[in-house]
């Protein structure tokens, strides 16, 4: 299948998955952004399976599963211009506590997400 198509129903999947978190997380929005932060972290922890499990084949094998997967869904997926616009949006409204909160569970889960998927893919 052409690799534009393969990112094109990626994107639309991962498109539709994010805006399941967000919808699961509503009532909690104005408390924290919790469906952005849920839909970073599993796009990491997706993206880091993807990681792994590709290192231990030939690239060219790959090819396909990248188009879908990494580029299509996790780009559609993961909402790091949402994450930014949000901790903005906190700092504007006077919760730099909440701001530097986001900021740092963010960075910290998504990278202990992506750092697990990716031991994930390489072991499971």
């Amino acid at each position: 299948m052409n690799q534009i198509i393969l990112i094109f129903l990626g994107g639309g999947l991962g498109s539709l998955a994010r805006y399941g978190a967000a919808k699961t997380f509503l009532k909690w929005s104005s408390v924290f952004p919790f469906g952005t932060l849920t839909a970073n972290i599993i796009a990491c922890l997706i993206m880091g399976f993807f990681t792994g499990w590709a290192a231990l084949r030939p690239s060219e094998s790959v090819t396909t599963y990248r188009a879908f997967i990494a580029v299509g869904f996790c780009g559609g997926f993961s909402t790091f211009s949402t994450f930014s616009n949000e901790t903005i949006l906190l700092i504007q409204n006077n919760r730099m506590t909440d701001a530097l909160l986001n900021v740092f569970v963010s960075l910290t889960l998504c990278f202990g997400a992506t750092i697990a998927g990716m031991w994930l893919g390489k072991y499971v």
